[in-house]
């Protein structure tokens, strides 16, 4: 008996200890972005270490001041959210109508309407970007924040369709048939019964797109003109002038501003992640 539980706590401080060097080597880039606010240029590509050696404070300097004469970083991360919040809202309903049409309605050609969706996911983004920007462009929907919104009505993004399809084969049939007795039609049952319970996968959908939507890139650069309505992933890289010298401790102290709400976002809403991740997976 203390023999299994020598052993038992011999495994348990292994994997504790497994876990807790893991951890350090995956937050220690942000712990030294964070001090890397406080260095020199010189010092930040020449030191891995996580203090300064010297201490500057210049990098809080001006920052509030446009560059490039048109924009500032609180602009940037406002236009950045009126893309993400749009996109997570619209996302979130396309999908969840998509997953419980293709869940428990009989149709004809459903089948092969699911397969052709799960058929997507193995499609690269880059191989649709000539043809979207042509009927982007023909529609006069260039300069705007159209091409990167209004999609998201129609669920295109196919891997949180095919997560709330698996999440909603676990789901009891019998509930909606309580629901049906109850005197609820299909859209109140949908919104009463199987939405509350799609909560942890919904969570882990808008995490997901509200990640993915801020830090796109390719979307905005393609689509968006005007510099005064770019997103922060390209005021980011704006601020990087080759030419002039980039001071890299503001840089770095923009990107910690515009990474933060995205943070905040995810430790609040961890617990229901983690949960619609593992039953996102789990066929009841």
């Amino acid at each position: 008996m203390k023999l299994n539980m020598k052993k038992k706590t011999w495994k348990n401080i292994v994997q504790y200890a497994i876990l807790i060097i893991v951890g350090i080597i995956m937050v220690y880039p942000l712990v030294w972005m964070c001090f890397a606010v406080f260095k020199t240029n010189a010092e930040i590509f020449s030191s891995a270490a996580i203090f300064p050696k010297k201490w500057v404070f210049d990098a809080f300097d001006g920052l509030g001041k446009p560059v490039g004469g048109q924009i500032t970083l609180w602009k940037s991360m406002l236009n950045t959210y009126m893309i993400v919040i749009p996109k997570v809202v619209f996302t979130l309903i396309s999908s969840v109508l998509t997953a419980y049409s293709f869940s428990r309605f009989r149709y004809p050609g459903r089948n092969l309407m699911c397969g052709l969706m799960v058929a997507t996911l193995f499609l690269p983004q880059v191989v649709l970007n000539a043809p979207q920007y042509i009927m982007f462009s023909s529609w006069g929907w260039t300069d705007s924040y159209a091409p990167l919104i209004i999609p998201t009505l129609f669920a295109v993004e196919s891997y949180f369709v095919f997560m709330l399809l698996q999440f909603l084969r676990g789901v009891p049939r019998e509930l909606e048939e309580a629901a049906e007795i109850d005197g609820c039609n299909t859209f109140q049952t949908l919104c009463r019964v199987i939405v509350p319970m799609l909560k942890p996968s919904l969570v882990s959908c808008a995490l997901f797109q509200f990640m993915w939507s801020s830090n796109d890139f390719q979307g905005p650069l393609i689509y968006v003109k005007t510099v005064s309505r770019y997103p922060a992933s390209i005021f980011m890289k704006m601020s990087m002038d080759a030419d002039a010298g980039t001071a890299w401790n503001r840089v770095l102290v923009s990107s910690i501003i515009a990474l933060l709400p995205t943070l905040i976002v995810f430790f609040l809403a961890q617990n229901e992640f983690v949960e619609g991740i593992s039953a996102g997976g789990v066929k009841g």
